[in-house]
């Protein structure tokens, strides 16, 4: 059905597209009703799909991906669409509007989105009562992914995430600090060696191991930058990485398109993420990994839990596949479970590291 309605709907403006859907969820979350008829077409449940890891429980390894729905306006209706859990944001201490539109582009050539939204989003109070208002309906964990707000310069920014931090803190089952957008100027930077620390250890501090904590790298990072926040979120005792964010690099693109300025996602990332993740698992073993970044498929998650990745998350993937995927996604793992002889999909997290 999607397939069908994808060529009307990709005439229409990608932002726009955006905003409709995400009205359209944000109406399904508030009604039981609609919640109930969603599950019912689009989930599929199953004990061997569940991740208990983290302290979270999971009904199935595949989550949003931060960016799809910044402010929490449709947080109960990511479950009823078959997702395990959910990571909302980013968000910033700072209500900002972004950057200026047009700024979303479709690569339909290349399975390929390039943003440059900027963070924008209605600020970590919004945010946070948004959140508050759903916990009764939500049935899957949920994340908050925090960034830097655009006017706070670098050398305040952990103060910045921290307001965020104390703000969210009571809704958010886990957090993800986001160090690697493109698109907000000099963020990357906090990235660096002799800066990552400076960030990490009072966020560190603040959290004390009480909740989940994940810091969220690029692909574009230089190995000494990966190795800086890999050695950071080991010693300050994070829980782990999210493995990647968009890239600024535009190679063998197909839609002229390619030359906006922003932040490249979907299938032409896939293969550079998943060496990213396994030059991460080889390098800090111990940390936890969530993998993003050109997944839309059943092999797709199958590669990245077996280098190491215990969850995976979709955004670009939904866009072109459509609402059904997952159930798709859930009926060819489960045959993998049955073919392997396996127990539980878990069992193959690390298999190949």
């Amino acid at each position: 059905m999607y397939h069908s309605l994808k060529p009307w709907l990709f005439r229409s403006d990608p932002e726009q597209a955006h905003d409709v859907t995400m009205r359209l969820l944000s109406l399904t979350s508030e009604h039981p009703g609609a919640l109930r008829l969603a599950s019912w077409l689009f989930e599929k449940r199953d004990p061997r799909l569940e991740i208990h890891r983290f302290g979270l429980h999971c009904l199935s390894p595949i989550g949003l991906a931060a960016g799809f729905d910044k402010n929490a306006l449709a947080t109960p209706a990511w479950a009823s669409l078959g997702f395990g859990f959910v990571e909302v944001g980013s968000v910033t201490a700072l209500a900002q509007a972004g950057n200026p539109k047009p700024r979303l582009f479709r690569l339909p050539e290349d399975e390929a989105l390039i943003n440059r939204f900027g963070f924008n989003n209605d600020g970590a109070e919004v945010v946070a009562k948004r959140l508050e208002q759903q916990r009764p309906h939500l049935r899957v964990p949920v994340g908050v992914n925090i960034g830097k707000s655009k006017v706070v310069p670098l050398e305040n920014a952990v103060d910045d995430y921290l307001t965020s931090f104390h703000k969210l803190w009571d809704v958010g089952d886990y957090f993800v600090v986001n160090v690697s957008s493109p698109n907000t100027a000099g963020l990357r930077d906090l990235q660096q060696a002799g800066m990552i620390d400076g960030l990490l250890e009072p966020i560190a501090h603040f959290v004390a191991g009480r909740k989940p904590l994940f810091v969220k790298v690029t692909v574009d990072a230089p190995d000494a930058h990966l190795e800086a926040v890999a050695n950071a979120a080991q010693r300050l005792g994070l829980t782990g990485i999210v493995v990647s964010n968009t890239t600024v690099t535009r190679d063998n693109l197909q839609n002229p398109q390619q030359h906006e300025t922003g932040g490249l996602s979907g299938k032409p990332l896939a293969e550079r993420a998943v060496a990213q993740l396994r030059a991460i698992k080889q390098h800090a073993p111990e940390l936890g990994l969530i993998a993003v970044g050109g997944i839309s498929s059943s092999p797709d998650v199958i590669t990245r839990m077996r280098a190491g990745a215990t969850l995976v998350q979709l955004y670009t993937g939904l866009v072109y596949e459509g609402p059904f995927v997952l159930r798709r996604i859930y009926r060819e793992l489960l045959e993998y479970v049955k073919a392997e002889k396996l127990l539980a999909l878990s069992e193959i997290i690390g298999a190949d590291a």
